[in-house]
């Protein structure tokens, strides 16, 4: 059996509110990314929540964030404690 491909549980809201601070319609972040509409739309939303590495990487970069940035990624519960 193979092992499950890693992925990065991201923070919906997070990326909405990132994009939306950075005046970028999900059109034309999906065009900087080479990320679906509606792709983009479902994790806004929480329709989905991981990401493959490829995509994340794509995603972090159109939205400006350096590699080590946490921004979009979901925070565990033990975050909080």
């Amino acid at each position: 059996m193979q092992a499950p491909r890693p992925t990065f549980e991201v923070d919906g809201a997070a990326i909405r509110k990132i994009r939306m601070s950075r005046g970028l319609p999900i059109a034309d972040l999906a065009r900087r990314t080479g990320i679906t509409p509606s792709y983009l739309s479902r994790l806004e939303t929480g329709g989905r929540r991981n990401m493959r590495p490829p995509k994340y990487t794509a995603l972090r970069e159109a939205l400006g964030l350096p590699p080590d940035s946490p921004q979009l990624l979901a925070h565990s519960e033990t975050d909080t404690e």
